[in-house]
């Protein structure tokens, strides 16, 4: 069984920490008078996630599948998902374009969404592929509405910890869900989410 030692567990932050200053570099700096402060673009990123249903409703999702799937995916697709997030997000910030971004976030909510209503379990190494597939999306969304004269790196940490909580309430309640009728209620939320994300698909 797939296992994350303290040391990889340091290694990870530390990947993290070295992603999101990088795009402090990679930002646009704007003008002095325009400068967002540090806790200004802090709140920015952190509100971001929950400025949209899609969002949220993808980051609650990988919390409620990772819960599903039980062992290593309960800790390895909460963290795959952020990091992809932030590599998405310094595409973003580096001016680099995604095709059809707006599509693959639809896509992600809708996939997501069906992965729990089906309780679907796949090996490891592929469904953190999936999930870390759709957090390029997101994080490629978040990084390019990224304010005017905002720090990347405080920017990116906002957003980074609001989806770290909405990761741990899809998580929560699905390990209190348990196996028995609470469960079939997660799994019917599973479907309500992929129509939310069928009709996002639909108005592409």
């Amino acid at each position: 069984m797939f296992r994350i030692s303290t040391k990889a567990a340091l290694r990870v932050g530390v990947l993290l920490s070295a992603a999101l200053a990088a795009g402090t570099a990679l930002a646009h700096p704007g003008h002095p008078d325009a400068t967002m402060t540090a806790s200004m673009s802090f709140a920015a990123g952190f509100s971001h996630p929950f400025s949209g249903i899609d969002h949220l409703l993808a980051m609650l999702a990988v919390g409620l599948w990772a819960a599903q799937n039980k062992r290593s995916a309960m800790w390895v697709l909460p963290l795959a998902f952020p990091l992809a997030m932030v590599a998405g997000a310094l595409l973003a910030f580096a001016g680099l374009q995604i095709p059809a971004a707006e599509t693959g976030i639809a896509a992600s909510v809708a996939v997501l969404g069906l992965l729990i209503a089906f309780a679907v379990r796949l090996p490891l190494w592929s469904s953190t592929l999936v999930v870390s597939l759709f957090a390029m999306f997101h994080g490629y969304a978040h990084g390019s509405e990224l304010p005017h004269g905002s720090s990347a790196a405080m920017y990116g940490m906002g957003f980074v910890l609001a989806t770290a909580i909405l990761h741990a309430a899809g998580l929560g309640i699905g390990l209190v869900a348990g196996k028995q009728m609470a469960d079939r209620v997660v799994r019917f939320g599973g479907f309500g989410i992929a129509a939310v994300g069928a009709y996002l698909l639909s108005g592409m």
